[in-house]
């Protein structure tokens, strides 16, 4: 039976989905047990305390929000196996719970381009490794399509968390935007200052301004003024891979570690972002339409008896705006929402191909693979914990 110490911040849901696929890990590999150590202990009793804690209690190992400091590397010394959260960077001699964070910015950037925005804003901390690769990600990947991105960086500390409640540098910054604009927040939290900061100073959400968060908190994005759509990620995978590694540290004792890569997998659109940035009533309407009924066998000769125009007139204005042939953005998207049920229900492929109006099951999953370059039920098993 193993002792396991979880120094982490359990009011966070990245966090908590990390411990979820951690108690599975363990409840089908176990029995483990858990001590919670409060995030306090980091500050007060610093590593060394914890270590001494640690090892009057016969820890086997520790998953912790670290600062960067060489001392964790006393818990290995130890023979206590350890794996840290990045915190604000990843170690280079422990094992780190990291993210694919470029690849989350990439995501936003592309989310907001195919709205057809032209001016983006990134929102966060240069000084914290999760922050500033998204950022990288999102930048590289505007810059591509040829457009700039503001940026505004974080610096007010814990102490004055409720500063985006008033007037600030930050309702500066908003109002100084350009618009309509595409804003991508660090996270939840971030992107919650946004919607707030915009409250306060009469900037309309979504359009004036749109704003995506990271994390898929649903608290956090439910009490958001309005709802905050998010980039959800496989966190709860993520921490039942951290499990196994822990597991094989402890019984290998030391030898050769890697980093737990927690990736993005849907964009999970709320309020927040529900607008599409062109002055094209006519592609306004026709989006608008595509997006209400995707989870119907939509058909793009629908989407033109929507608006007063030829189909070629329309097709040449949509694919302008968007990048897109009519057909081509109702199959991505269909693809996008049939992603989505793969991940959020245990429904099968039958079922979710019903569930969308389609008839044949076996024609969208061919078209799944040929976006995805796998078979549905093996992305499902991708990002699920355990398989």
């Amino acid at each position: 039976m193993y002792k396991v110490i979880l120094l982490i911040d359990l009011a966070e849901e990245y966090s908590k989905s990390l411990l979820k696929g951690v108690t599975k890990y363990s409840r089908e590999h176990g029995p483990w047990v858990f001590c919670r150590m409060p995030l306090f202990y980091r500050e007060t009793i610093g590593i060394k305390g914890i270590l001494q804690w640690a090892q009057e209690w016969g820890a086997n190992g520790i998953i912790g929000q670290f600062y960067n400091d060489k001392e964790v590397s006393e818990f290995t010394k130890a023979g206590v196996a350890v794996i840290a959260q990045d915190f604000r960077e990843r170690f280079d001699d422990i094992p780190n719970i990291t993210g694919a964070y470029q690849e989350a910015g990439a995501m936003a950037a592309d989310y907001f381009l195919k709205k057809g925005f032209t001016q983006f804003a990134f929102y966060g901390f240069r000084d914290i490794v999760w922050s500033r690769e998204r950022a990288e990600g999102f930048e590289t990947h505007i810059q591509k399509a040829g457009f700039k991105v503001h940026t505004f960086e974080h610096t007010k500390a814990q102490s004055s968390e409720l500063w985006y409640y008033k007037p600030s540098a930050l309702s500066q910054w908003l109002q100084s935007l350009p618009k309509p604009i595409a804003i991508m927040a660090c996270d939840d939290r971030q992107g919650q200052h946004i919607t707030e900061a915009c409250r306060q100073t009469g900037i309309r959400i979504p359009e004036e301004v749109a704003v995506l968060g990271v994390d898929n908190d649903e608290l956090i994005c439910e009490l958001s003024d309005p709802p905050l759509s998010s980039i959800a990620l496989d966190a709860e995978k993520g921490g039942y891979d951290s499990a196994r590694l822990l597991d094989q540290l402890i019984r290998a004792g030391s030898g050769v570690f890697y980093d737990i890569v927690v990736k993005p997998t849907q964009i999970v659109t709320r309020q927040s972002t529900d607008i599409y940035a062109t002055h094209d009533e006519y592609i306004a309407q026709s989006l608008k339409f595509i997006h209400q009924n995707i989870d119907k066998n939509l058909q793009v000769e629908e989407v033109v008896r929507q608006v007063p125009l030829s189909r070629r007139a329309l097709e040449k204005r949509f694919l302008t705006i968007t990048g897109y042939p009519v057909y081509k953005y109702i199959f991505n998207l269909r693809i996008e929402k049939f992603t989505q049920k793969l991940l959020e229900t245990d429904m099968s492929v039958f079922e979710i191909a019903l569930d969308m109006g389609l008839t044949d099951s076996k024609n969208i999953a061919r078209q799944f693979r040929q976006v995805k370059g796998c078979t549905p039920i093996e992305f499902r098993n991708r990002y699920l914990a355990g398989k």
